[in-house]
């Protein structure tokens, strides 16, 4: 599986992006779609995932602002993200999850400033 992300950039408080995670390969063993960030000096962590069945995960600090959503069409995976806020700013990696492995894709900085 290959993941390509898309979509990040520099945006002012208050404002939205739209990241996009384009799977390839082995996709239709795929079970759970994940976002994911790393901030400087700060873990990795979970943001949004949706699972092959469309049921979706958020982490507390994202919800209400973060939706996670899929187009099986397009083999793709999106996060809109509104009501940026200067701790969102983070590298945002995609990851597929299949039976007993993970892919990572590269990562997308997204810099949200004041």
């Amino acid at each position: 599986v290959q993941l390509q992300a898309s979509g990040g950039g520099l945006v002012q408080a208050g404002g939205s992006l739209r990241l996009s995670c384009v799977a390839s390969g082995i996709i239709f063993s795929i079970d759970r779609m994940g976002w994911y960030r790393q901030a400087p000096g700060k873990q990795r962590e979970l943001v949004a995932s949706i699972t092959s069945g469309g049921s979706t995960n958020y982490a507390d600090s994202v919800k209400g602002r973060f939706t996670i959503s899929g187009d099986n069409a397009k083999n793709t995976v999106y996060l809109q993200m509104n009501s940026l806020k200067l701790e969102d700013t983070a590298v945002y990696y995609c990851k597929a999850d299949l039976p007993y492995v993970g892919y990572w894709g590269k990562g997308t900085q997204v810099t949200v400033s004041s």
